[in-house]
């Protein structure tokens, strides 16, 4: 007679839409070894009962669907790039490495492109490397119309920056070409494609094929790589992965499917996921059903029934693999990593003690935090790449022709000074000069560019205020754009310069078109002032670096900011951040030091950061950030001595990742003992 377990296992595969019936999950009591071992997993992992493995040479992997070197759209893509590249440099000599493993994307999307001849791949970012094709693997994924077709993967292995690159190809997941329907804001490798794969399907492909290949390695069938004996999994993306490694192994193994050695050699390998923000999470409601049985296969029952969470007060969360009814691959992840690492130190308080920042998985985090495995570790910046330099720079004056920006530091802010005066200058030639404009900034909207250059003569009186960020509610646009009308309604007959305020970055049109409203409400008050606002919708390396060598001050009215590079891009150039005290800019920005942070902070109205005087004070992030602006303004226009020497600190701060002390040697500890 089969017990309960085992007539699970028979029926192998979750039924179509199973999530949209309103069922509670229950967790029955078994004698089935598989089943408690697969319910006891979150806990486990969670708790870290498990003892982390004695390493004595990394040999990592970076699994990250983006990549500064060949495929960037944030700061996520950044981590996956530095961190090995920083940590091979520093390590090497000890022989410790990390190797970084990527989709090979192909395609053109419109603002990025990436081609492959055979032998030399080109990504999103114009680098191009040579590549050797080390195997094909098979990675049996359910289509749309809910058959299993195995799709061919081709792994290919590559050298950049003294860092080992694996690319996993596959036409149909990591086609960037957008589909008909792809969404505006969706671009680079988060696009839906001409063959109708979304991120999620495409991400969780992507996890199953590490898997396959992981299974290769432990087996020896490729002596062109090695199974690896950490993995860093780079936010949800590799959710999936988590899962695999952690579920499908021991249901394998107790299935036959996979000798039970080859199972626990995986399953042995410790994660490490890195969380960046948790408002993005790799969800898919309509899609949960085919996408868990497309990783699981005919085991999804059996794991799904027993993917036990955690115990926690949120009645949303008793499933490992979904929230809400909804798969969610960083549930996954944040369940079943060995460790998961967040981007800052207060980052780390905020999502495990604010239900407003932890969201679902609060309870999840303070429960690991307190049980030390869950870590911060504020991102590293070569500062080699933000520093004004001149090679920099004379692009800068070539690719604008006919402009003098000048290389400056913390002993020449004279030259900073004639960088505003140049971008006075740029700002009225695109005003004026539509043909300029095309050609300068072809795929970037503006709004209602004035001529300027009448202020150039008395660029040291007006205050140079840029925020080049992406156009997304998180940025907090319009918390600046409320912030910037008190201002001028507080500043009337004061006789003081109204700042030049640019702003706007690629992104969301309707964010756009408050900052056009900004710009609109601010000619009703005071038609001189609202000449100085400059709004736009798009993204040019060259356009926001040139503004950052001219601000006086960085605007980041961030709603949340894990880590933020921006402001080390910012500070780094002289442009004093102006910010919320929100995640890591409380870790990187030193109030009325080398930059301005708010007195108070507050997340779906709860004060998260500072006093709850100051909370009855401002009342909310609005009030705050208008007080904070103003404060940075008042420096700029009545102590302009304390202002220079805050933009010395800020030119002189170094967060690279290898300073005594930085970031790589955080890891490191981590990577060989599972703690800091």
């Amino acid at each position: 007679m089969m017990n309960a377990c085992e007539k699970i296992a028979s029926i192998g595969f979750l039924a179509q839409n199973f999530n949209r019936k309103k069922n509670s999950v229950v967790f029955n009591k078994t004698n089935d070894a598989c089943c408690i071992e697969l319910q006891n997993m979150a806990k486990n992992q969670c708790l870290g009962k498990r003892k982390w493995p004695e390493i004595q040479n990394v040999d990592a992997w970076m699994l990250s669907a983006e990549t500064a070197t060949f495929m960037k759209w944030g700061g996520l893509g950044m981590v996956a790039s530095e961190l090995p590249e920083n940590f091979n440099k520093t390590f090497s000599k000890q022989n410790h490495k990390i190797s970084i493993v990527t989709p090979m994307y192909l395609g053109n999307t419109g603002k990025k492109s990436a081609t492959f001849d055979g032998k030399v791949y080109k990504g999103a970012q114009n680098k191009a490397v040579d590549v050797t094709k080390i195997m094909s693997i098979d990675v049996p994924f359910i289509n749309q119309t809910q058959n299993f077709i195995n799709y061919k993967a081709v792994v290919y292995k590559a050298s950049f920056n003294d860092v080992d690159y694996v690319f996993i190809h596959n036409e149909r997941f990591f086609s960037i070409n957008p589909h008909t329907q792809n969404p505006s804001t969706q671009d680079g490798c988060y696009v839906r494609n001409d063959n109708d794969i979304d991120e999620v399907e495409r991400f969780a492909f992507f996890s199953k094929a590490v898997y396959i290949l992981l299974k290769e390695c432990a087996l020896n069938k490729t002596n062109k790589l090695k199974l690896p004996n950490i993995l860093i999994a780079n936010d949800w993306h590799l959710g999936a992965l988590t899962g695999l490694c952690k579920y499908a192994s021991i249901a394998q193994a107790y299935k036959n499917t996979i000798d039970r050695q080859t199972a626990e050699l995986i399953n042995a390998i410790p994660i490490i996921h890195i969380a960046h923000h948790l408002g993005y999470q790799g969800w898919d409601y309509p899609n949960t059903a085919r996408l868990l049985n497309s990783l699981y296969e005919d085991n999804a029952n059996l794991v799904f029934k027993n993917a036990k969470a955690i115990k926690n007060s949120n009645p949303r969360t008793p499933n490992t693999l979904i929230v809400f009814d909804c798969y969610n691959q960083a549930s996954v992840s944040f369940h079943l990593a060995d460790r998961v690492v967040t981007v800052s130190k207060n980052y780390l308080q905020e999502v495990s003690s604010e239900l407003g920042l932890g969201l679902d998985f609060r309870d999840i985090l303070k429960i690991r935090k307190d049980h030390r495995t869950f870590y911060g570790i504020v991102n590293g910046y070569d500062k080699n790449l933000i520093s004004p330099n001149e090679k920099k720079i004379e692009h800068i004056n070539e690719y604008f022709e006919g402009f003098d920006f000048k290389v400056f530091d913390e002993n020449s802010l004279e030259n900073k000074l004639n960088n505003k005066k140049e971008c006075m200058k740029l700002l009225s030639k695109l005003a004026s000069n539509p043909e300029y404009k095309q050609k300068v900034l072809p795929l970037t909207d503006l709004f209602d560019f004035e001529d300027i250059s009448a202020l150039v003569k008395k660029a040291d009186k007006v205050p140079f205020v840029c925020a080049t960020s992406r156009l997304v509610e998180q940025k907090g646009y319009d918390i600046a754009a409320q912030a910037i009308i008190q201002l001028i309604e507080n500043n009337k007959n004061k006789g003081v310069e109204f700042p030049v305020f640019v702003m706007g970055g690629a992104g969301d049109l309707q964010l756009f078109q408050k900052l056009q409203n900004l710009k609109i409400e601010v000619a009703k008050i005071d038609k001189q002032a609202a000449k100085r606002i400059f709004v736009f919708r798009g993204y040019r390396d060259e356009f926001a670096y040139a503004m950052q060598l001219a601000a006086d001050f960085y605007l980041m009215p961030s709603r949340f900011e894990p880590c933020g590079l921006t402001q080390m891009e910012a500070m780094a150039k002289g442009a004093l951040p102006i910010a919320t005290s929100t995640g890591g800019l409380v870790d990187t920005i030193n109030d009325c030091v080398d930059g301005f942070r708010t007195e108070v902070f507050f997340a779906k109205g709860v004060r998260v950061y500072g006093s709850n005087l100051m909370a009855q004070k401002f009342k909310n992030n609005v009030n705050a950030y208008a007080h904070t602006l103003a404060k940075a303004l008042d420096y700029f226009y009545n102590a302009r001595n304390e202002l220079n020497l805050m933009t010395q600190n800020a030119i002189k701060k170094d967060f690279g990742w290898n300073v005594q002390g930085g970031s790589v040697y955080k890891y490191y500890k981590l990577f060989t003992t599972g703690a800091l």
